[in-house]
């Protein structure tokens, strides 16, 4: 690549950019080797602009040293395919039913449009990117996922059907390994496998978490559209402990859509990954920020 000079470039500027990349140089050391796994989803899979440069730092992870692993989800993709294919679908707990019609449609989806959107702009930002599902090398071998209500008029509990929606039950993390050991960036559908062979609609940050821990990554990043968790008067937590996650679940400072996320965190970290980190995505470089400066991007999990 041949750079031509600018003579009449701010010169304070480039003096400003040298300097940040002198304090990143410890961290890049730190984490290099690691594996890294980034759940990607959201705000910036539906911005261009936004997507094109988390696929730049996705390249530079891997040209400074680090691992990166990227699973995606779809959701808003999926159900705008499902309405112009006018088939219905219903949610509970926040789960999409999945019916024999209606996993066809989300396989295509995340394996086909999706998934070689993000192999491509991170192939164009100068990686090499390879897309798969946890079909593929039976990556994600798959059962059904059971969920239970109580009704609150009987108070039995009832078993709820969200037919082929599943839950990881084994990560092979051999193709992996190979990937590690080049240049290949892994970029991965969350459709599983199940023991006959079924396709399983899996939850992206329940696939990112379960390879994360299979892989032996250090971190798990799960990129979102909020800043992070917030403690009850609204501010940013940038660092927890899993002890003070649990407190403030029961407290019901963490509520809502963000508790099965950070019960995402608790598991990775609980089988061994050294910290995760809700990430707020809509921040311009939220992964460099997050992994290669002191104050990060978001609100992290470890052990103690």
């Amino acid at each position: 690549m041949t750079v031509e000079r600018n003579p009449n470039a701010d010169h304070e500027i480039w003096l400003e950019k040298a300097g940040i990349l002198a304090e990143a140089l410890p961290f890049m050391r730190e984490h290099s080797g690691e594996t890294v796994v980034v759940k990607y989803g959201g705000h910036a899979m539906g911005d261009e602009t936004t997507a094109a440069r988390f696929a730049s730092d996705v390249v530079l992870l891997k040209q400074v040293g680090i691992n990166p692993i990227v699973v995606h989800g779809g959701g808003p993709q999926i159900g705008a395919m499902l309405d112009r294919l006018r088939i219905q679908s219903s949610f509970i707990d926040g789960l999409r039913v999945t019916d024999a019609a209606t996993v066809e449609i989300v396989e295509m989806v995340l394996c086909g449009s999706i998934n070689k959107a993000i192999v491509t702009a991170i192939n164009k930002a100068g990686g090499f990117a390879v897309g798969m599902s946890g079909k593929d090398g039976n990556l994600i071998k798959a059962r059904k996922l059971r969920r239970s209500k109580k009704d609150p008029g009987s108070n039995i509990e009832k078993i709820l059907d969200l037919g082929f929606v599943g839950e990881p039950s084994e990560i092979n993390p051999h193709i992996l390994d190979t990937f590690e050991e080049s240049d290949i960036i892994p970029v991965i559908a969350p459709i599983g496998v199940g023991p006959h062979g079924e396709t399983f609609n899996i939850n992206a940050d329940t696939a990112a978490g379960a390879i994360a821990a299979a892989a032996g990554a250090t971190r798990l990043l799960m990129l979102t559209d909020i800043a992070g968790v917030l403690d009850d008067t609204g501010r940013l937590i940038k660092e927890m402990t899993v002890e003070r996650a649990k407190t403030l679940i029961q407290s019901g400072t963490i509520s809502g859509g963000m508790i099965p996320k950070v019960e995402t965190c608790l598991d990775a970290v609980d089988q061994g990954v050294e910290a995760a980190v809700i990430v707020d995505g809509r921040v311009p470089h939220a992964v460099l920020l997050e992994l290669f400066t002191p104050h990060g991007a978001g609100t992290l999990i470890r052990a103690r």
